[in-house]
């Protein structure tokens, strides 16, 4: 593993990740400090996405901004659909300038809508159409997610990939989290009347990471060689397979995570307070859980692990069903933080499925004669792509979460119900695929390096 200057950045070249000797030569200490800081860009990326989720919160008559409950699931909606519309350009980014270089970039990026939304959102009688352009820009924040995966495929073994993207998306996940936790502090000690101030609190953070991308990570040279493995993986049906998974997992994370303290005021009556102090459990749990669904599913299988999480989603649903029946609140909040903790876990183990099957692939090819470093190399080379499509598609998934919760409390039934039932028929459909398509195939024998090559990598 050699240093290859560059005019812009650093670069590292003949980087495999696979090659356990230069794994263990450094390679891993590079590929962990690359991990730390792409977390902490995650982390702030997901922070800036979710903001609305906490400052539709504060838009009360009081700071002379009323809006209804479709307008502040409107607010809510906007951000989820640019930052899913975004992912796929941010992973071709990687490929185009380097993760290290497009890292610095969309970290830095975070601070115009951040210093909008500062401006804008305690100045009395603004317009919904300014908060909708400022909340279409924090869409960047969900942007970064892309990049990120797309960049760290390209840095861990296949064995480790589980547990590293997993972690990498975990820790930007628990960005929502976060978020909701400075609103519930700002709202303690300040009141509702405030919400400039959480905002405030990530500029210096968004300076902060910046320069730590600039200083400490890398770019991989092999990965610019990448261009065209967006369009072969969206012809690849396993690749949509997975993504019609991602939206039941990350599509109800990140649609819950912004939609939920809306939830809890109109199914409950709560105020901003009661509804921040709870809105942050689900994320925080179910981020931590993503990386436990990556281990899992590196153990055991991401398919089987996935299949068996939207059973246990289903249930969780059911009690939601049941919780808003009997007007229970103890029992509905139990039930969403159970949902966002499923969510998480089927986040990991669903993720982990895109690397699993194009190895797989790359092993049978092996089995046929094709020669094996090019055959792993282009199934480095997909899962990348793939990761970037599956999680543009379960993004928008959260727009579709929040599209139906704004449908079921405009009708002014003042129940989720309609919306929880749809959940729950998806989650269904979700089991029956990952049981028909993934679990039910039979891999033929290998031996040698390739059975070596292939361990961890079942789907």
């Amino acid at each position: 593993m050699a240093a290859q200057p560059a005019v812009r950045g650093r670069w590292i070249s003949d980087w495999d990740p696979e090659d356990e000797a230069a794994w263990r030569d450094g390679g891993k200490r590079v590929a962990r400090r690359n991990l730390a800081v792409s977390i902490a860009s995650e982390h702030v990326g997901f922070s800036v996405w979710s903001l609305w989720s906490v400052l539709v919160l504060f838009m009360t008559p009081q700071i002379g901004l009323g809006f209804d409950p479709g307008q502040k699931f409107l607010l809510v909606i906007t951000p989820t659909v640019v930052g899913a519309a975004l992912r796929l350009p941010y992973s071709y980014a990687v490929t185009r300038f380097g993760g290290r270089n497009w890292t610095v970039f969309a970290t830095a990026l975070l601070l115009v809508p951040a210093l909008l939304a500062l401006y804008f959102v305690q100045r009395p009688g603004t317009g919904l159409w300014v908060f909708l352009v400022i909340g279409a820009l924090t869409g960047v924040g969900g942007g970064t997610f892309a990049s990120s995966m797309t960049n760290i495929t390209a840095f861990f073994p296949l064995r480790h990939q589980g547990w590293a993207l997993g972690l990498n998306a975990g820790g930007g996940n628990v960005g929502v989290a976060v978020v909701q936790l400075i609103g519930l502090l700002v709202i303690s000690v300040v009141g509702d009347t405030h919400p400039a101030y959480v905002v405030a609190a990530y500029l210096p953070l968004i300076v902060v990471v910046t320069l730590l991308a600039f200083l400490l990570m890398d770019n991989v040279a092999g990965v610019r060689t990448e261009r065209g493995a967006q369009r072969e993986a969206a012809a690849d049906r396993d690749t949509w397979w997975i993504s019609l998974l991602y939206i039941g997992t990350f599509g109800s994370f990140i649609g819950y995570g912004f939609a939920f303290g809306l939830v809890l005021q109109y199914e409950f009556g709560c105020t901003p307070l009661e509804a921040v102090s709870f809105t942050f459990l689900g994320p925080l749990l179910g981020s931590f859980a993503r990386p436990l669904g990556g281990l899992l599913a590196d153990r055991a299988g991401g398919a089987l692990i996935t299949f068996w999480n939207f059973l246990a989603m289903g249930a969780g649903t059911v009690l939601l069903l049941i919780a808003s029946a009997r007007h229970s609140f103890a029992l509905f909040t139990t039930g969403f933080v159970a949902l966002f903790v499923l969510s998480g876990l089927g986040n990991g183990s669903t993720y982990k499925m895109i690397p699993a099957v194009f190895n797989h692939r790359a092993a049978q090819a092996i089995l046929d004669g094709h020669d094996a470093p090019l055959a792993f190399a282009r199934a480095r080379r997909l899962s990348g792509a793939a990761i970037a499509i599956a999680g543009t598609v379960g993004a928008l998934g959260g727009a579709a979460v929040n599209a139906a919760f704004r449908l079921a409390y405009g009708s002014g039934t003042g129940s989720g119900a309609p919306a929880f039932c749809a959940f729950l028929g998806y989650y269904a459909l979700c089991m029956a695929v990952t049981w028909v398509v993934f679990l039910r195939r039979t891999p033929r024998a290998a031996s040698g390096p390739v059975a070596a090559r292939r361990e961890g990598s079942h789907v």
